[in-house]
């Protein structure tokens, strides 16, 4: 197929196949069937035909219960979710129940699959970076969902998987449509099983990519970030129109991500020119790449999002990259103009390095961590905002960072460090608080303890512990207006909290979010 060609397939004759007689009759009679979008059979009411921007009547004479069993009987089963389909197609059937589980109506959507639209964005998929497409209903996710799996799995010769909750991108049937090419397609047995299986195709079939489409709950948010941090690329979709939105939602926001409120300083807070309570990305985004979906022929891409995510929760405008598809299938870009970098913080210098080591002078402290917590280290730095880097080899540490234990045991890299004359700096447990009161001390920032920094951080600490594993979590005795800001911060990401208990012992509790 020439670049910039689409081509669609749509199967239409297979679905006309399984409809009542004098429906079928009547859909076959009409002239531009390439546009339609459903037929809608409602018990009692007449056929309906649906195109972009029209309704037609069908007929006169109103569905029966025989017209729907007509249907039932033709198409795959229902699932849990009211959906069935066509083997080896794209067309989608959902039924309409009463109280009784009765079918008294069906949406008979029809499935098409369009070929060539992934070149409007190939770049951006075979670059390899995990990419989450948003949008409207309607507007072309799947579509695209579907042929970034055929791209990567037929041309770029990748091991794809797909997880198909509704059989949405790969058809009904256990044989998937041929729009995937030769990605394989794992079914899940009812939504609420997706993150399940989301994790099931990583361990057992060894992906380089995984397509998923709808990620809408905690715990799939949770599973792809799992699956990212395991080096595997995903693909896939999201509720939400744009960026923004996503950022918003306490549910989904850790895809790109994740929002926490941070409590700074008096000092810092009147140097940024802002309020003491901002708030921050909270981790690396489960997403590099963010495509916005505006039109079918219209897109937005976010090529950095930690960084845009950081811009916009610093107030800062961030602007995506613009593409359009003309007639002819060429597509132009408009790259963003470079807008201006907020100020960030910078460190205070600090009076240097215990032990007889100085911090160096116009570069970060190379600092190498022995059975210290990395992901715990990095959050701390960035916290902080200092100028560290963490290094993998001894010989470039400036310093070594341990633990109590370690250092009490006489371990051979740490007596190779005291040789070399690297100072060994020692902290007593592998706790964000711990290492962070290192840095400090390092770096001389403020040395008075803040306890409302103290609150936020452990309530930050157990909302991921109750994310990650579904239990309650209780947090130390505070005051009330401590609480409060620990409500306040279980209430941004979606968890139930209540106080506990009298007098000087009352504190928060958090419990999982309610599916």
């Amino acid at each position: 197929m020439p670049p910039g060609e689409i081509k669609i397939t749509d199967d239409l004759d297979l679905l006309l196949a399984v409809m009542p007689p004098p429906v079928r009759a009547a859909l076959e009679s009409r002239a531009g069937m390439d546009e339609l979008l459903e037929v809608v059979l409602d018990l009692g009411r007449p056929p309906e035909a649906r195109f972009p921007g029209r309704v037609q009547d069908l007929a006169s004479e109103p569905v029966s219960r025989h017209d729907l069993a007509h249907v039932v009987a033709r198409v795959g089963r229902f699932a849990k979710d009211n959906r069935a389909g066509i083997e080896r197609t794209l067309h989608r059937i959902s039924a309409l129940r009463n109280r009784v589980g009765e079918v008294i109506g069906l949406t008979c959507r029809v499935g098409r699959a369009v070929y060539g639209t992934v070149a409007f964005v190939r770049d951006v998929i075979e670059a390899g970076r995990s990419t989450l497409l948003l949008g409207r209903p309607g507007v072309g996710k799947t579509t695209l969902l579907r042929e970034a799996a055929r791209v990567l799995a037929d041309d770029m010769g990748k091991r794809v998987v797909v997880v198909d909750t509704s059989n949405e991108i790969a058809g009904d049937g256990d044989i998937p449509h041929p729009a995937i090419g030769r990605a394989r397609r794992m079914q899940v047995p009812s939504p609420d099983e997706q993150h399940a299986v989301m994790i099931e195709a990583v361990e057992n079939h060894m992906p380089e990519v995984i397509v998923i489409d709808e990620i809408g709950t905690q715990a799939e948010a949770l599973a792809a970030r799992t699956i990212a941090e395991r080096g595997v690329q995903l693909i896939a979709t999201a509720h939400g129109n744009t960026l923004e939105n996503l950022i918003q939602n306490p549910t989904l926001s850790d895809l790109v991500g994740g929002v926490q409120a941070v409590i700074l300083s008096d000092e810092e807070a009147r140097r940024r020119g802002t309020q003491k309570t901002v708030l921050e990305r909270r981790s690396p985004p489960t997403f590099g790449v963010v495509i916005e979906i505006q039109e079918k022929d219209r897109l937005a891409v976010h090529h950095d999002v930690g960084e845009v995510v950081d811009r916009l929760l610093r107030g800062a405008r961030a602007e995506p990259e613009l593409r359009r598809r003309g007639e002819a299938g060429e597509v132009e870009i408009q790259r963003p103009t470079t807008l201006p970098e907020p100020p960030r913080p910078q460190p205070a210098p600090g009076p240097g390095l215990r032990n007889g080591a100085r911090v160096p002078e116009g570069r970060a402290v190379r600092l190498f961590p022995y059975a210290v917590s990395r992901s715990k280290l990095e959050r701390a730095i960035r916290d902080l905002r200092v100028p560290v880097q963490i290094t993998n080899r001894l010989e470039d540490a400036d310093l070594v960072l341990t633990l109590k234990a370690h250092e009490r045991r006489g371990v051979q890299r740490l007596r190779d460090a005291a040789e070399r004359g690297t100072p060994v700096h020692i902290v007593k447990s592998n706790t964000v608080n711990q290492l962070e009161n290192f840095l400090r001390t390092l770096f001389g920032i403020g040395g008075r303890h803040n306890v409302e920094e103290d609150a936020l951080r452990e309530a930050e600490q157990a909302i991921d512990q109750v994310l990650e594993e579904g239990r309650p979590s209780e947090l130390q005795p505070r005051r009330n207006y401590l609480r409060r800001l620990q409500h306040e911060l279980a209430e941004h990401h979606g968890l139930q909290s209540e106080s506990k208990g009298d007098g000087p012992y009352r504190r928060v509790v958090l419990y999982p979010p309610r599916h």
